[in-house]
C-alpha cells in the first residue's frame, strides 16, 4: 500500500517539481565549478610562483593571497550567501533566485580549488622543475607543461571531491531561495512532512555523487595512464 502511494505521488511529482529542479541543481553546480576552477587557476598559479618554494618567491603578495582564501575558506557556505548578498545584489540584479546562488557557491569554490591545485603542484617532484630550468624552460613553460601536467591526476581527484561537496552546498542554497533540489527536499519533505519525497531528493543526491566520483576516477585513470 505504501509503495503504490509512493509510486502514485513521485509520478506526479516527477515533471512539475523534480525534474525542474534537478535541472536548476545541475545548472548551480555546472557554472559554479566552470568559474571557481578559472578563478582557482589564476590565484594557485599566483599561489605557486610566489610561495616560500616558489619561482619567484613574494612574502607580500603569498600572503595575502593565503589570508584571502583562508578568510573565505572559515565561513560556511549558507552564511556566506547571506553576507554576500548585497554584491551578489549588484553582479546579477537580485539575490534571490538560482543566478544568485552561483556568485557566493563560486566564491566559495574557488578558494577551495586554488588550494588543491596549489598543493598538487607543489608535490611535483623539485628535480622535474631543475631539469626543467637547466634546458631553458621559462617560468611559464615550467607552470604550464611541467607542473600543471604533472599533476594533472592529483587536480583531477581534488576537483571530483569539491564537486561532490559543491554538490551539497547547492542543497544548502535552496534554503535561501535558490530552488533547486534542495528547495524541493525543504518545501515538500520537510516543511510538508511529506517523507516520499524527502527520500526521494536523497536518493537522486546520492545518485549524483556516485556519478560525479565514476566519471572523475575515469578522468583519472585516463590521465594516469
Amino acid at each position: 500500500m505504501f509503495l503504490n502511494f509512493a509510486d502514485t505521488r513521485l509520478i506526479e511529482y516527477l515533471p512539475k517539481v523534480i525534474w525542474p529542479a534537478l535541472l536548476a541543481t545541475l545548472r548551480m553546480l555546472f557554472f559554479s565549478m566552470i568559474l571557481g576552477l578559472i578563478i582557482g587557476s589564476v590565484v594557485a598559479v599566483f599561489l605557486v610562483l610566489t610561495s616560500p618554494y616558489g619561482l619567484k618567491p613574494n612574502k607580500k603578495v603569498y600572503r595575502v593571497l593565503d589570508f584571502t582564501i583562508n578568510m573565505i575558506r572559515s565561513f560556511p557556505v549558507i552564511i556566506l550567501i547571506v553576507a554576500i548578498s548585497p554584491l551578489t545584489r549588484v553582479i546579477v540584479g537580485t539575490s534571490v533566485g538560482e543566478k544568485a546562488a552561483i556568485v557566493p557557491l563560486t566564491i566559495a569554490a574557488f578558494p577551495v580549488i586554488a588550494r588543491y591545485i596549489e598543493m598538487s603542484m607543489l608535490e611535483v617532484d623539485r628535480n622535474v622543475v631543475i631539469a626543467a630550468k637547466s634546458f631553458g624552460a621559462s617560468d611559464s613553460q615550467i607552470i604550464f607543461k611541467v607542473l600543471l601536467s604533472e599533476a594533472l591526476p592529483s587536480i583531477v581527484a581534488g576537483l571530483t571531491t569539491t564537486t561532490i561537496l559543491f554538490l551539497a552546498s547547492t542543497t544548502l542554497a535552496g534554503a535561501v531561495g535558490a530552488g533547486g533540489l534542495g528547495a524541493v527536499a525543504l518545501t515538500y519533505g520537510y516543511q510538508r512532512f511529506d517523507d516520499v519525497m524527502m527520500y526521494a531528493i536523497v536518493i537522486i543526491l546520492f545518485v549524483m555523487v556516485l556519478i560525479i566520483q565514476g566519471i572523475g576516477e575515469l578522468i583519472y585513470r585516463k590521465i594516469k595512464k
